[in-house]
Protein backbone atom coordinates (compact mmCIF):
# COMPACT_ATOMS: atom_id res chain seq x y z
CA UNK A 1 0.00 0.00 0.00
CA UNK A 2 1.07 3.55 -1.01
CA UNK A 3 1.64 5.72 2.42
CA UNK A 4 1.11 9.26 1.33
CA UNK A 5 3.26 11.76 3.35
CA UNK A 6 1.44 13.59 5.88
CA UNK A 7 2.37 14.64 9.57
CA UNK A 8 0.40 12.44 12.28
CA UNK A 9 0.03 15.26 14.00
CA UNK A 10 -2.55 16.18 11.47
CA UNK A 11 -4.77 13.85 11.61
CA UNK A 12 -4.40 12.54 14.97
CA UNK A 13 -5.19 14.95 18.33
CA UNK A 14 -1.42 14.12 19.87
CA UNK A 15 -1.71 16.82 22.65
CA UNK A 16 -4.48 14.40 24.09
CA UNK A 17 -2.85 11.04 22.58
CA UNK A 18 1.30 10.85 22.20
CA UNK A 19 1.51 7.45 20.51
CA UNK A 20 5.18 6.71 21.52
CA UNK A 21 4.55 7.53 25.23
CA UNK A 22 5.35 4.36 27.40
CA UNK A 23 3.29 4.92 30.06
CA UNK A 24 0.40 5.80 28.13
CA UNK A 25 0.83 2.52 26.21
CA UNK A 26 0.96 0.54 29.46
CA UNK A 27 -1.99 2.14 30.74
CA UNK A 28 -3.87 1.54 27.15
CA UNK A 29 -2.87 -2.16 27.35
CA UNK A 30 -3.42 -3.15 31.21
CA UNK A 31 -7.00 -1.91 30.38
CA UNK A 32 -6.94 -3.71 27.33
CA UNK A 33 -6.02 -6.51 29.32
CA UNK A 34 -8.50 -6.68 31.85
CA UNK A 35 -11.86 -5.18 30.11
CA UNK A 36 -11.33 -6.39 26.54
CA UNK A 37 -12.11 -3.28 25.39
CA UNK A 38 -10.75 0.77 24.83
CA UNK A 39 -11.85 3.75 23.73
CA UNK A 40 -10.02 6.60 22.76
CA UNK A 41 -11.83 9.88 22.74
CA UNK A 42 -11.32 12.83 20.43
CA UNK A 43 -8.27 10.50 18.89
CA UNK A 44 -8.98 12.42 15.69
CA UNK A 45 -8.65 16.35 15.28
CA UNK A 46 -11.78 18.10 13.93
CA UNK A 47 -10.34 18.35 10.22
CA UNK A 48 -9.58 14.81 9.85
CA UNK A 49 -13.07 14.19 11.06
CA UNK A 50 -14.10 16.36 8.49
CA UNK A 51 -12.00 15.16 5.76
CA UNK A 52 -13.25 11.43 6.23
CA UNK A 53 -17.01 12.05 6.53
CA UNK A 54 -16.67 14.01 3.18
CA UNK A 55 -14.75 11.24 1.63
CA UNK A 56 -17.12 8.99 3.07
CA UNK A 57 -20.29 10.62 1.62
CA UNK A 58 -18.47 11.15 -1.85
CA UNK A 59 -17.70 7.45 -2.08
CA UNK A 60 -20.77 5.53 -0.70
CA UNK A 61 -22.04 5.26 -4.15
CA UNK A 62 -19.62 2.34 -4.51
CA UNK A 63 -20.67 0.28 -1.35
CA UNK A 64 -21.12 -2.93 -1.78
CA UNK A 65 -24.61 -3.62 0.14
CA UNK A 66 -24.87 -7.27 2.48
CA UNK A 67 -27.85 -8.96 4.26
CA UNK A 68 -27.36 -11.71 5.80
CA UNK A 69 -28.47 -14.35 8.63
CA UNK A 70 -25.79 -16.01 10.36
CA UNK A 71 -25.17 -17.53 13.85
CA UNK A 72 -23.45 -16.27 16.99
CA UNK A 73 -20.43 -18.11 16.24
CA UNK A 74 -19.86 -17.46 12.39
CA UNK A 75 -19.93 -20.82 11.57
CA UNK A 76 -22.70 -23.02 9.65
CA UNK A 77 -24.97 -24.46 11.79
CA UNK A 78 -24.79 -27.73 12.95
CA UNK A 79 -27.73 -30.59 12.22
CA UNK A 80 -27.13 -31.84 16.05
CA UNK A 81 -29.51 -29.33 17.20
CA UNK A 82 -32.40 -28.18 16.70
CA UNK A 83 -33.22 -24.37 14.97
CA UNK A 84 -33.46 -22.46 18.12
CA UNK A 85 -30.54 -23.45 19.91
CA UNK A 86 -28.44 -20.95 20.53
CA UNK A 87 -25.94 -22.74 18.24
CA UNK A 88 -28.15 -22.52 15.25
CA UNK A 89 -30.36 -19.59 16.07
CA UNK A 90 -30.05 -16.81 13.44
CA UNK A 91 -29.42 -13.43 13.70
CA UNK A 92 -29.39 -10.31 10.71
CA UNK A 93 -25.99 -8.12 10.13
CA UNK A 94 -26.69 -5.96 6.86
CA UNK A 95 -24.37 -3.07 5.84
CA UNK A 96 -23.01 -1.35 3.23
CA UNK A 97 -19.06 -1.24 2.37
CA UNK A 98 -15.72 0.28 0.43
CA UNK A 99 -12.38 -1.38 0.39
CA UNK A 100 -9.23 -0.45 0.82
CA UNK A 101 -9.14 -0.07 -3.02
CA UNK A 102 -11.52 2.17 -3.01
CA UNK A 103 -10.35 4.68 -0.24
CA UNK A 104 -8.42 7.63 -1.56
CA UNK A 105 -4.85 7.54 -2.02
CA UNK A 106 -4.18 10.92 0.44
CA UNK A 107 -6.74 9.55 2.88
CA UNK A 108 -6.03 9.85 6.58
CA UNK A 109 -7.20 6.55 7.02
CA UNK A 110 -4.19 5.63 4.65
CA UNK A 111 -2.10 7.76 6.58
CA UNK A 112 -2.76 6.49 9.82
CA UNK A 113 -2.82 2.77 8.85
CA UNK A 114 0.61 2.48 7.66
CA UNK A 115 1.59 5.28 10.52
CA UNK A 116 5.34 3.25 11.73
CA UNK A 117 3.90 5.58 15.32
CA UNK A 118 0.32 4.35 15.06
CA UNK A 119 1.62 0.69 14.25
CA UNK A 120 4.16 0.75 17.38
CA UNK A 121 1.66 2.06 19.65
CA UNK A 122 -0.92 -0.63 18.55
CA UNK A 123 1.88 -3.14 18.86
CA UNK A 124 2.56 -2.37 22.72
CA UNK A 125 -1.21 -2.15 23.74
CA UNK A 126 -2.08 -5.25 21.45
CA UNK A 127 1.22 -7.25 22.42
CA UNK A 128 1.79 -8.30 19.36
CA UNK A 129 5.79 -8.04 17.75
CA UNK A 130 4.86 -6.38 14.82
CA UNK A 131 1.35 -6.11 11.96
CA UNK A 132 0.98 -6.20 8.55
CA UNK A 133 -1.60 -4.99 6.06
CA UNK A 134 -3.00 -8.23 4.32
CA UNK A 135 -1.78 -9.14 1.14
CA UNK A 136 -4.78 -8.37 -1.41
CA UNK A 137 -5.88 -4.92 -2.54
CA UNK A 138 -9.51 -5.09 -0.59
CA UNK A 139 -9.04 -6.25 3.19
CA UNK A 140 -6.48 -3.69 5.08
CA UNK A 141 -9.30 -0.81 5.48
CA UNK A 142 -12.66 -0.90 5.21
CA UNK A 143 -15.42 2.29 5.31
CA UNK A 144 -18.47 0.36 6.68
CA UNK A 145 -22.22 2.30 6.39
CA UNK A 146 -25.10 1.41 8.52
CA UNK A 147 -27.98 3.58 6.99
CA UNK A 148 -31.72 3.68 8.62
CA UNK A 149 -32.23 -0.19 10.11
CA UNK A 150 -28.78 -1.61 9.23
CA UNK A 151 -27.29 -3.15 12.07
CA UNK A 152 -24.70 -6.18 12.88
CA UNK A 153 -26.35 -8.67 15.28
CA UNK A 154 -24.69 -10.71 17.78
CA UNK A 155 -21.46 -12.63 17.25
CA UNK A 156 -18.13 -13.22 18.38
CA UNK A 157 -14.84 -12.04 16.05
CA UNK A 158 -12.57 -14.99 14.54
CA UNK A 159 -9.98 -12.72 15.02
CA UNK A 160 -8.40 -11.81 18.24
CA UNK A 161 -8.42 -7.91 17.97
CA UNK A 162 -10.39 -5.25 16.00
CA UNK A 163 -9.07 -1.73 15.69
CA UNK A 164 -12.18 0.55 14.33
CA UNK A 165 -12.42 4.25 13.76
CA UNK A 166 -16.34 6.27 14.75
CA UNK A 167 -16.38 8.48 11.04
CA UNK A 168 -20.04 9.47 11.78
CA UNK A 169 -22.70 8.95 14.06
CA UNK A 170 -26.05 8.34 13.47
CA UNK A 171 -28.85 10.51 15.07
CA UNK A 172 -29.89 7.40 17.31
CA UNK A 173 -28.91 3.73 17.33
CA UNK A 174 -25.98 2.25 16.09
CA UNK A 175 -24.83 1.47 19.73
CA UNK A 176 -22.05 -1.35 20.66
CA UNK A 177 -22.93 -3.17 22.65
CA UNK A 178 -20.95 -6.74 24.25
CA UNK A 179 -21.08 -8.89 27.15
CA UNK A 180 -17.07 -9.88 27.43
CA UNK A 181 -15.50 -13.25 29.06
CA UNK A 182 -18.83 -15.06 27.31
CA UNK A 183 -16.59 -17.63 26.54
CA UNK A 184 -13.30 -19.28 25.84
CA UNK A 185 -12.88 -19.71 22.63
CA UNK A 186 -9.65 -21.50 23.37
CA UNK A 187 -10.72 -24.46 25.56
CA UNK A 188 -13.40 -24.99 22.49
CA UNK A 189 -16.29 -22.95 25.20
CA UNK A 190 -19.88 -22.68 23.59
CA UNK A 191 -21.41 -21.97 26.33
CA UNK A 192 -24.57 -22.05 24.91
CA UNK A 193 -27.00 -20.68 28.18
CA UNK A 194 -24.52 -17.64 28.19
CA UNK A 195 -25.48 -16.58 24.91
CA UNK A 196 -29.14 -17.86 25.00
CA UNK A 197 -29.41 -15.25 27.52
CA UNK A 198 -28.41 -12.67 25.72
CA UNK A 199 -30.13 -13.51 23.20
CA UNK A 200 -33.67 -13.45 25.23
CA UNK A 201 -32.62 -10.28 26.58
CA UNK A 202 -32.17 -12.18 29.96
CA UNK A 203 -28.28 -10.41 31.07
CA UNK A 204 -27.12 -7.22 31.10
CA UNK A 205 -25.24 -6.06 28.60
CA UNK A 206 -23.25 -3.03 28.57
CA UNK A 207 -22.49 -0.46 26.03
CA UNK A 208 -19.56 1.60 24.50
CA UNK A 209 -20.15 5.78 24.63
CA UNK A 210 -18.53 7.16 21.83
CA UNK A 211 -18.56 9.95 19.14
CA UNK A 212 -17.14 10.41 15.48
CA UNK A 213 -13.23 10.33 15.84
CA UNK A 214 -13.37 7.99 18.77
CA UNK A 215 -10.32 5.02 18.22
CA UNK A 216 -11.79 1.43 19.51
CA UNK A 217 -9.75 -1.50 19.77
CA UNK A 218 -11.66 -4.51 20.91
CA UNK A 219 -10.78 -8.24 21.51
CA UNK A 220 -13.97 -9.73 20.36
CA UNK A 221 -12.99 -13.79 20.13
CA UNK A 222 -14.74 -14.29 23.39
CA UNK A 223 -17.02 -11.13 23.74
CA UNK A 224 -20.37 -11.85 22.17
CA UNK A 225 -21.26 -8.00 20.71
CA UNK A 226 -23.34 -6.20 18.64
CA UNK A 227 -24.20 -2.99 16.91
CA UNK A 228 -28.02 -1.72 17.28
CA UNK A 229 -30.12 -0.87 14.21
CA UNK A 230 -29.23 2.67 13.18
CA UNK A 231 -32.29 5.35 13.64
CA UNK A 232 -32.39 8.38 11.45
CA UNK A 233 -31.51 9.83 8.10
CA UNK A 234 -27.57 10.48 9.00
CA UNK A 235 -25.72 7.40 8.02
CA UNK A 236 -23.42 5.63 10.52
CA UNK A 237 -19.60 5.44 8.88
CA UNK A 238 -17.16 3.28 10.72
CA UNK A 239 -13.74 2.09 9.56
CA UNK A 240 -11.94 -0.88 10.17
CA UNK A 241 -8.12 -1.06 10.06
CA UNK A 242 -7.40 -4.78 9.82
CA UNK A 243 -4.09 -6.17 10.23
CA UNK A 244 -2.14 -9.61 10.99
CA UNK A 245 -0.03 -10.71 13.24
CA UNK A 246 2.25 -11.90 10.36
CA UNK A 247 2.73 -11.06 6.61
CA UNK A 248 1.25 -12.00 3.15
CA UNK A 249 -2.07 -13.29 4.65
CA UNK A 250 -4.95 -12.60 2.40
CA UNK A 251 -8.69 -12.70 3.28
CA UNK A 252 -9.75 -15.87 1.32
CA UNK A 253 -11.28 -15.50 -1.72
CA UNK A 254 -14.55 -16.86 -0.30
CA UNK A 255 -14.86 -14.35 1.94
CA UNK A 256 -13.63 -11.26 -0.34
CA UNK A 257 -16.86 -12.33 -2.63
CA UNK A 258 -18.97 -12.62 0.46
CA UNK A 259 -17.91 -9.44 1.93
CA UNK A 260 -17.40 -7.28 -0.75
CA UNK A 261 -18.84 -8.74 -3.82
CA UNK A 262 -15.66 -9.53 -5.92
CA UNK A 263 -11.73 -10.45 -6.24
Amino acid sequence: MHVPSQPLSALVNTSRWKLSDTNLQTRCKSQLDQDGVIVLPEFLTPDAIHTLQQEGLDNQSKAYYTQTSHNVYLTPNDDQYHNDHPRNIQVESSKGCITTDQIPENSPLKVLYGSVEFTDFLCAVLNEQALYEYADALSSINLHYASEGQELGWHFDNSSFAITLLIQKPVDGGVFQYVENLRQSNADDWNFDGVASVLKQESAVKSLEMNAGSLVLFRGRNALHRVTPTKGNTTRMLAVLAYNSTPNIALSESARQTFYGRL
